[in-house]
């Protein structure tokens, strides 16, 4: 697919994919979930909606991965990312 622009959100063509990492030193935990739309709230969270599971998650600590369509449709189907 092709895309004009660059970032999360000035693409006219398709909506870019994001893998959104976070985690917890106690229980040591990492999550990931995968969204094509981010919002932020007015303390500096995002708000997503887990494409995998369809929950609505706000997170205030986690790191945000713009990804390829081809990594976001093998994370929605449980395979591990290229490398």
């Amino acid at each position: 697919m092709t895309c004009f622009g660059s970032g999360l959100a000035r693409c006219s063509c398709w909506q870019p994919a994001a893998a959104i990492i976070t985690w917890s030193a106690t229980p040591p935990e990492l999550k990931l979930y995968y969204t094509t739309k981010i919002d932020t709230t007015d303390a500096g969270a995002i708000k997503i909606k887990d494409e995998k599971t369809g929950a609505e998650v706000t997170l205030q600590s986690s790191e945000v991965k713009e990804i390829s369509q081809d990594e976001y449709e093998a994370g929605l189907k449980g395979q591990p990312p290229k490398r």
